[in-house]
């Protein structure tokens, strides 16, 4: 049972950054939408499992790169569709963040990079983080390619 869960302070968009995030992360759906004098004051909605609650609580408060959502892929494909629909009408970052129309970051990372950025080969694990330093969307080939000491 999840005790913990995320709380998203929107400014008077909870319900279409709601909609748009269940749009893009699969087995996610919308739990509730709770009105306050015929507006909706709170959402909360599943993403892949995790629960999430969002606030239509007014311009005082804007998200930063201080607090991001980390999603694991396995896969090229996973990385380049999160990474085309978050990004759309926001702005990328280094090393896989990107920041979305709701102005929330996400860390869209290879399930492989933990891998080989731990390798005990220091040469070939810098390599890998030197590589990565250098992307804003993750590419895996290219880290396996500098992990494997070929240029990328």
């Amino acid at each position: 049972m999840q005790t913990i869960t995320p709380f998203l302070w929107f400014d008077n968009n909870a319900e279409d950054a709601m909609n748009f995030y269940c749009s893009i992360f699969q087995d996610s759906k919308v739990l509730n939408t709770a009105r306050v004098g015929g507006k909706i004051l709170t959402v909360t909605f599943e993403l892949n499992g995790q629960k999430f609650m969002g606030l239509n609580g007014g311009p005082m408060f804007k998200f930063n790169e201080s607090v991001s959502f980390f999603v694991n892929c396995d896969t090229q494909q996973e990385i380049d569709d999160y990474w085309e629909k978050l990004s759309q009408g926001s702005s990328e970052s280094r090393c896989g963040w990107v920041k979305d129309k709701f102005g929330l970051w996400w860390q869209i990372i290879p399930k492989v990079l933990g891998e080989l950025l731990s390798d005990p080969d220091q040469e070939k694990s810098q390599a890998v983080m030197q590589a990565m330093l250098k992307m804003n969307k993750m590419i895996i080939a290219d880290l396996q390619r500098a992990h494997e000491g070929k240029a990328a």
